[in-house]
């Protein structure tokens, strides 16, 4: 498979790692899956039927295919982070991310590793370095980042799992943006080994899918069930209604959670009770996350001087100003939102909010346009990054021909259970 999508080793120095890593793995001749893996979906189900025995027990993923972020190290093959210059400052890795592993053991394909942004360190889907990607359900828009080539290969149909991280929002937003189901699991809940990080505290594993169904069979291979924790039967949702009354399509919204509210027990949160202003999730987000960040980096950029785009070179400048006094204090405010998210959830089981502030900013969308739908994407998203809460994408709406949706926001370790509940309020 040849495209801008998809970043694939296929040369000749990485074709017998990539041999290597089917024959370990997968379930079924690879050469039965030319295409799109769901097209061959009967052929692939008869072969992993024949050889499963000798792979592995249950093969939940059997006929998926699957594009990996080019983070997780995957042996004998590359990983560049986005960036030419780490790909050749670093060697080839020598072990397999373990969820990598997991997901491949349970018998899907692998298609190739896939573009991010630069480190990770973006939400927009935009690399100098490579192509641009384009997205396939609203091509006038940005694909969002930074897991942007996972998304865009489930989007295109060239995988059916884009596996991907999630530290400041990279699975929330590309699927908010290309109308994919997105799972940021909670923190700790997948490790994050043989990966590059971008910021430890904050980083987690997650996927992007075009259906439910399979959302739910990813995290059921990944997950854990024993540390996973149940949402009531009759849950409450708290509805963040002043967030909702601040995005571009708040009239979808409005008219899904008055259906939502008429067989459900939801209560609409005062603002006092979500005010992301006074509890400065944007603001103390950046500070922690750009502190982890020059820890992770640091030595090495300034080592390296590496070629890396203008607005993220700015914000890593940034990160290695930041003082051990605004660390401190970004500090005490984490824990201010923290124990304000958990005294909210002992009232409600569930929190309801946007995913995005709407769609996806234009292609064409200056710097400065840019800049503000991060600041704006940030507020959103750091709620449940500051808390290391699972959040789930529900692809709900279009607007002007773009998609856009929202989120249902859980405890720790509700992981499985938002998407149970997901299944049942959206097949009401």
């Amino acid at each position: 498979m040849s495209s801008p999508f998809v970043l694939k080793p296929c040369d000749a120095t990485f074709t017998q790692a990539i041999n290597n890593l089917k024959a370990t793995f997968n379930c079924y001749d690879p050469t039965l899956d030319e295409t799109s893996s769901s097209s061959n979906g009967q052929k692939q189900a008869a072969a992993c039927g024949s050889t499963g025995e000798r792979h592995h027990s249950h093969q939940a993923l059997c006929g998926l295919g699957l594009a990996v972020k080019d983070l997780f190290h995957i042996q004998g093959l590359p990983t560049a982070a986005g960036n030419p210059d780490w790909l050749a400052t670093h060697p080839i890795p020598e072990s397999t991310n373990s969820c990598v592993a997991q997901i491949l053991s349970a018998g899907a394909a692998f298609k190739g590793k896939t573009i991010t942004d630069e480190l990770a360190y973006s939400l927009h889907g935009q690399n100098k370095h490579y192509e641009t990607l384009v997205n396939p359900v609203a091509p006038a828009h940005i694909p969002g980042g930074s897991s942007s080539g996972s998304a865009v290969a489930v989007s295109a149909h060239l995988a059916d799992i884009g596996l991907g991280t999630d530290t400041g929002g990279s699975i929330r937003v590309p699927s908010s943006y290309q109308g994919l189901w997105g799972l940021r699991t909670t923190h700790g809940a997948v490790a994050c080994d043989n990966m590059v990080a971008l910021a430890p505290s904050f980083d987690t594993v997650g996927w992007m899918t075009r259906d439910l169904d399979t959302l739910t069979k990813v995290a059921n291979v990944c997950l854990n069930s024993a540390a996973q924790s149940e949402i009531s039967e009759a849950p409450k949702l708290g509805i963040a209604t002043h967030l909702f009354e601040q995005t571009a399509h708040k009239s979808l919204c409005k008219t899904w959670l008055s259906a939502l509210a008429e067989q459900n027990d939801c209560i609409e949160l005062p603002e006092a009770q979500l005010n992301l202003d006074t509890l400065k999730t944007a603001a103390t987000f950046r500070t922690l996350q750009g502190s982890e960040i020059w820890q992770q980096h640091g030595e090495w950029i300034e080592d390296t001087q590496p070629n890396i785009a203008k607005d993220i070179m700015l914000r890593l400048d940034w990160c290695k100003t930041i003082t051990a006094q605004d660390i401190q204090q970004a500090k005490a405010q984490q824990s201010v939102v923290i124990n304000h998210i958990n005294t909210l959830f002992e009232e409600i089981d569930v929190l309801v909010m946007p995913t995005t502030p709407g769609v996806a900013p234009r292609c064409d969308a200056d710097e400065t346009t840019l800049a503000n739908d991060r600041n704006a994407l940030l507020a959103l998203t750091a709620i449940a990054g500051l808390a290391g809460l699972p959040q789930l994408h529900l692809p709900l709406f279009t607007l002007h021909n773009a998609p856009c949706g929202l989120s249902l926001v859980g405890k720790k370790g509700n992981d499985l259970a938002l998407l149970a509940l997901a299944k049942k309020l959206t097949t009401r």
